[in-house]
């Protein structure tokens, strides 16, 4: 394999306390866009001096994902380039973490793993917490559940096991908690729940969800308050909609007697285990679709 610090350039040193890094990778499943509005919320500067960036030319497949160019009048004006990069950040009390974020590497990702696993090292980062948005048939009305899954078993000591064995399409970021794991580094996924009919707009309830899982899991305190209003605001917008449909109004509510009713069986009205949950069969027949419907729609634009 070719050297893995050849993908990357270390800018500045961080600081010696951020021991946590968040990762989230634009490509992948994230329904109602959570993960992405977690990175929107904290990464307000998108353009300020990262830590470390990745060099995109060895990892993104230009023709799949065309970066924008911008053309104005008789010339070519502006290029996005695509950036892959891990940047600094400081939660409310004080305290600094980084955050990698960027598209999710279309090659090379054993190499990039590999990458990022040097990069934890050097950068001193003790947990890596990916961030992730899978559909599921859930109420909007009811609380969120998160998957929490991790490269210890004592990393997600007392949370909810959600599902049995399941075969899922993989991704950049489930290789690198994996291969954490294998080097006995520690790392945590968290995966919120998406109303499916909800996964393809903007959920930002579902952020909303991620970020008090990466408090609870991280000690972090982490702002929320765009979140909250827009929160607000989808909330008023998916009211209008279920009442102005009966369709989906019918939808809804078959979806809240099957959580409610699960939950009653099982004690837990907070939230649904694995037996009030579809099967693994069903959860990567969600995914497949997801990322089917996604590709389709993107080949459109």
């Amino acid at each position: 394999m070719l050297d893995p610090a050849d993908l990357y350039q270390v800018e500045v040193e961080p600081t010696p306390a951020a021991p946590v890094m968040l990762l989230a990778l634009d490509g992948f499943v994230d329904a109602g866009r959570a993960a992405g509005l977690v990175v929107d919320q904290l990464l307000p500067e998108p353009d300020s001096a990262p830590v470390a960036t990745f060099d995109a030319d060895q990892l993104v497949d230009y023709r799949s994902r065309r970066p924008i160019m911008r053309f104005e009048r008789d010339h070519w004006a502006s290029y996005a380039t695509p950036e892959l990069a891990v940047h600094e950040l400081t939660d409310t009390a004080g305290t600094s973490y980084l955050l990698l974020s960027g598209p999710e590497p279309d090659v090379q990702w054993e190499r990039f793993a590999a990458a990022v696993g040097e990069l934890i090292d050097r950068l001193g980062v003790t947990l890596t917490v990916g961030l992730n948005a899978i559909p599921m048939a859930v109420p909007h009305s009811r609380p969120l559940g998160v998957t929490i899954h991790g490269t210890r078993s004592e990393l997600v000591e007392g949370h909810p096991q959600w599902f049995g064995t399941v075969d899922v399409p993989g991704s950049a970021a489930a290789l690198i908690q994996l291969r954490l794991g294998e080097a006995g580094r520690d790392g945590v996924g968290l995966a919120v729940h998406v109303p499916h009919y909800l996964s393809r707009s903007e959920y930002p309830q579902a952020a909303l969800a991620l970020i008090h899982q990466i408090e609870a899991v991280t000690g972090l305190s982490l702002p929320t308050a765009a979140l909250d209003q827009a929160a607000e605001r989808a909330l008023v917008e998916i009211e209008e909609q279920i009442t102005s449909s009966e369709q989906v109004g019918n939808i809804v509510r078959a979806l809240e007697e099957q959580y409610d009713t699960a939950s009653a069986e099982l004690g837990s009205p907070g939230g649904l285990s694995a037996g009030g949950l579809p099967s693994g069969d069903d959860i990567a027949a969600e995914f497949e679709r997801y990322l089917t419907d996604r590709d389709q729609r993107g080949s459109s634009d």
